[in-house]
């Protein structure tokens, strides 16, 4: 299992968390949280070996599954199922038994028979992993997900992101791991794949970490809570529910301020009397020895929580444009033989707000590519109307550089702004100091999508298309966006599973994927929000 002692983490010169010290052992089903930027992410990759701590250690006995919220999906041109498979290594033994069985279909007889040798030497190889058994397992686990069996069949290079992590996330669930570390496992999943994930964590036999923002997902499946605490740098443990564990933390926090009041109290009485003493010669000495036990006093109490700082987002003022911005005619998008849509028309008019709704894999982030001109259609074309200025918010923050720095990012972006005007937006998203010159490759899921959204913030857009802008985000910074949304002039095209950014938009219009069909928003939309 995981063994971490007195961990201390860095970011550049940022301490985000000192003597930190915790075990996961069988049975523990742990939720990390804290607010956006307070070190989860960087916390997990230490957990599971991929990135070094500044000081202390981490043991670990076992096999680890880890998700990423980056995940790595190696060679792009395997197929999905292949991928999944690879988790138990069983991937290799399938792709032998595939080219044996294209050899027994030679003419030569010395060919087949060699091939119908390798075929049962694979089969073996499939057998000792687990066998049709595991094949089906991994199909299950996948379908599950939301992983139709044409997409298994698919290189990974042709899949969305969302689709790709959720392979990932099907590989990690299929694997022998005894330790599973989620970030944020419920991105890109739609309700029933949530509802179903719930349920396998809740009955799984190993232990795990999981970092999210569903708190459905935290009060069904965790027994044990570790809160880092930004404010402090510190680690609070709580062997315990989720519902405890939120009771609890009010009661720890209530405490604090009352020995932080009572402290305050004591060492101002004897602030006082140190000062009236401190005029007679004859009892400067005794003076002295009072002021040190008050400084003493209030060194030993935690000080009040402070509250968690929440980025500041307003969406641009929009720049003039004509009356319809931008325009669609004819769009379609194959990969290989498998057809996502076809001859799909839009019009974005001044000040619309259209949500696209599709079932996984339909081709809703496609499109949103293909409009924003990252990929093109295979026909059609997209046409710019008079004034059109674009803001796109990828859900993979593809439109970051990461080998830049946050700062230079925004320098990228919005090149019109001085070195303090860039700073100065970049503070209210909370990268202020040393976090403006940091990698934005190092960032957290969440600190990316604010530095995503600052970027738009400058972009004098006056059309936004919005890939998942929630994703990852705290419930307060959720906030923050739901409402920039509702206060946006310009026109948005919007693509989420969160009911809450489509109830912010409130939407006029809706585009139905794979099929193409544009209509008037109305409430029976609304149900298939959460599935789409």
């Amino acid at each position: 299992m995981i063994t971490a002692q007195k961990l201390e983490i860095r970011v550049g010169a940022r301490l985000l968390m000192e003597d930190v010290s915790f075990r996961v052992g069988p049975g523990d089903k742990v939720g990390l949280v804290g607010r956006n930027g307070a070190g989860k992410t960087t916390l997990t990759k230490v957990l599971a070996g991929d990135a070094l701590p500044a000081s202390g250690s981490v043991s670990v006995t076992g096999e680890i599954g880890y998700l990423p919220q980056d995940p790595r999906t190696g060679d792009l041109d395997v197929l999905a199922r292949d991928r999944i498979l690879s988790a138990r290594g069983l991937d290799t033994a399938v792709a032998k038994m595939r080219r044996a069985e294209q050899d027994m279909m030679s003419d030569d007889p010395a060919t087949r028979e060699k091939a119908m040798r390798r075929y049962s030497r694979a089969e073996d190889e499939l057998h000792a992993g687990g066998g049709y058994a595991a094949e089906s397992e991994a199909a299950t686990i996948a379908a599950s997900l939301g992983l139709e069996d044409r997409i298994l069949g698919q290189p990974l290079r042709t899949l969305s992101g969302g689709q790709r992590r959720r392979v990932e996330l099907a590989r990690i669930l299929f694997s022998s791991a005894e330790v599973l570390i989620l970030d944020e496992p419920t991105n890109h999943l739609d309700a029933d794949s949530i509802v179903w994930l719930r349920e396998f964590l809740k009955s799984y036999s190993g232990g795990f970490i999981v970092i999210s923002h569903d708190n459905a997902l935290l009060e069904d499946t965790v027994n044990k809570v570790l809160h880092l605490d930004a404010n402090r740098g510190l680690m609070d443990v709580y062997n315990m529910g989720w519902r405890r564990y939120l009771t609890q933390r009010e009661t720890d926090e209530k405490r604090r301020k009352r020995e932080r009041a009572n402290a305050e109290s004591k060492a101002k009485t004897l602030t006082d009397q140190a000062n009236k003493m401190r005029a007679k010669a004859t009892k400067a000495q005794a003076a002295q020895s009072m002021l040190k036990r008050a400084e003493k006093m209030m060194a030993g109490v935690e000080g009040e929580r402070r509250a968690d700082k929440v980025a500041k987002i307003a969406f641009p003022k929009p720049a003039a444009c004509g009356r319809t911005p931008l325009t669609a005619a004819g769009l379609s998008k194959s990969y290989g033989s498998l057809e996502v849509f076809t001859d799909v028309d839009l019009a974005i008019d001044r000040g619309s707000r259209v949500v696209i709704l599709g079932l996984n894999g339909a081709g809703k982030t496609t499109m949103l590519r293909m409009l924003a001109g990252v990929d093109a259609a295979d026909t059609g074309e997209v046409v710019p109307g008079h004034g059109l200025k674009l803001g796109y918010y990828a859900q993979e923050h593809e439109t970051l550089d990461t080998s830049l720095s946050v700062l230079e990012n925004m320098r990228h972006a919005a090149p019109q702004l001085t070195d303090t005007e860039s700073r100065t937006v970049l503070g209210s998203f909370l990268f202020s100091g040393d976090d403006a010159t940091k990698p934005a490759g190092v960032l957290s899921g969440g600190e990316k999508t604010r530095l995503a959204l600052a970027i738009l913030v400058v972009s004098s857009a006056n059309v936004l298309l919005l890939d998942e802008p929630t994703n990852n985000l705290d419930p307060a910074s959720r906030e923050e966006v739901l409402a920039a949304i509702r206060s946006y002039e310009g026109a948005i095209i919007l693509v989420s599973h969160d009911e809450g950014a489509v109830n912010a938009l409130e939407p006029d219009r809706v585009l139905l994927l794979p099929d193409g069909v544009e209509d008037h928003w109305n409430a029976d939309y609304a149900d298939l929000v959460a599935l789409a």
